[in-house]
Formats: C-alpha cells, sequence, structure tokens
C-alpha cells in the first residue's frame, strides 16, 4: 500500500518542461534586443573630394546630407566614413558616407554594419542607376550589381545580395564610349532645377523603410 501509494504521489508531481528550457534573459539583453530590431544603417554610396560632390555618381550622399539637414544633424567623421545619427518614432537611423571611394564601399558597411550589430534587413545603399530616368526611384529587397562597383563590393564582403537597395535613376543620355564621363559629370540645369524635389522624396523613402517597412515602401514609392 505505501509502494502505491508513493507510485500514485510520484506521478502525479509533473515538471514543466519549457521552465527548464527557457534561456534567463537579463535586463541588459532585452534592451539590446530592442535597439538592433529598431535601428538602421542608411548608406549612401558615393566618392570622397571637392571634385565628386555635384556628380551623378554621387546621389548616394547627395541623399543623405540632404536628409541629414532636414534633421538638423551634422556627419561626424569616424572610421572608415562619415556617420550621422537621428531617431524618427521610435527608430535611430545611422546615415554612412564611406570614404574607402566607390569601388571599396563593401570595407565600410561591413564594418559599421558589425559595429552596431545591425541585421541585414535593417540596411539599404543608396546608388545610382543608369538604367533608370533621371529622378525615378527604384526599391528592391535584393539582385544583381547591375555594373554598380560599389554595389559589387559590398556583395564580395558581405557575401550576399539580400540587402535593400535604393536606386536613384540618373538617366543614360551620353554618347557612346562617354559613360565615365557623364556618370562622372555634373547634373544639367534641368536636372538641377529638378532634383531638390527628387531629394525630398528620397528622404522620405528613407524613413518609410525605417517605419512603415520594406514592403510597403516599395508599394508607396517604386516608380515615382
Amino acid at each position: 500500500m505505501i509502494k502505491w501509494m508513493t507510485k500514485l504521489f510520484l506521478s502525479t508531481k509533473t515538471e514543466d518542461p519549457t521552465n527548464c528550457m527557457k534561456p534567463e534573459v537579463h535586463e541588459h539583453q532585452k534592451n539590446n534586443i530592442k535597439s538592433v530590431s529598431n535601428k538602421f544603417l542608411i548608406v549612401g554610396l558615393g566618392n570622397i573630394g571637392a571634385e565628386y560632390v555635384n556628380t551623378r555618381h554621387n546621389i548616394g550622399f547627395k541623399i543623405v546630407d540632404f536628409l541629414a539637414k532636414k534633421e538638423g544633424i551634422n556627419f561626424e567623421t569616424v572610421k572608415l566614413g562619415s556617420l550621422a545619427e537621428f531617431k524618427f518614432k521610435g527608430r535611430t537611423f545611422l546615415l554612412l558616407k564611406p570614404n574607402t571611394y566607390m569601388n571599396l564601399s563593401g570595407k565600410a558597411v561591413k564594418f559599421w554594419m558589425d559595429k552596431e550589430n545591425i541585421p541585414l534587413e535593417n540596411i539599404m545603399v543608396i546608388a545610382d542607376d543608369l538604367n533608370l530616368s533621371f529622378g525615378t526611384i527604384r526599391i528592391k529587397p535584393k539582385g544583381s550589381d547591375g555594373g554598380h562597383n560599389g554595389l559589387k563590393n559590398i556583395n564580395l564582403l558581405l557575401n550576399t545580395t539580400n540587402y535593400t537597395r535604393f536606386r536613384f535613376g540618373i538617366s543614360d543620355e551620353f554618347k557612346k564610349g562617354k559613360q565615365i564621363d557623364y556618370v562622372l559629370g555634373d547634373w544639367d540645369e534641368d536636372e538641377k532645377t529638378k532634383l531638390p524635389e527628387r531629394l525630398e522624396l528620397a528622404s522620405e523613402v528613407i524613413k518609410s523603410f525605417g517605419t512603415a517597412g520594406l514592403e510597403n515602401t516599395m508599394t508607396a514609392f517604386n516608380g515615382k
């Protein structure tokens, strides 16, 4: 009888297996998890130097410069580039301009992605695109480099093409054999007139990416 009651008692004493399976998460770890999901790295591609400031190839720099000015923040010289930070709707946006020149942009992207512990899905890279008419916006979740050396180096160093790229159209209005001169040339007068409105729209794209998400941003802005 005693053995039977002991067996019955032990069989009714069940242990919740989930209690021993759940790892303990400390308060500082919770904060880290939250900050990672709400932090975004926005990379504007371009070349450093006064001679490149107003060139078509530097539209990535120009867009993040415009947004920084709009937010009233300044870029600071940091390792492998210049960085500015602002907060919007609970998100933190890090604006990065690599100083490695276009062909080595991936070094800066990978360094700051790792340093700030930013997940791949929270990265947006802004680049010029010859295949789009001037000012046209196209956001894609992944894709090839399309012949763009900055994207090519980023793909190589991140070992993936699965990051958001924001392509800004610069058109292909150049004569045969003059592509390099065109890409590294200044905007024409008509483009300069229209550029402020396109920069304003581009700044909205960046904020939407961090707050509304990639899919909604593509729906709202692609082709505009």
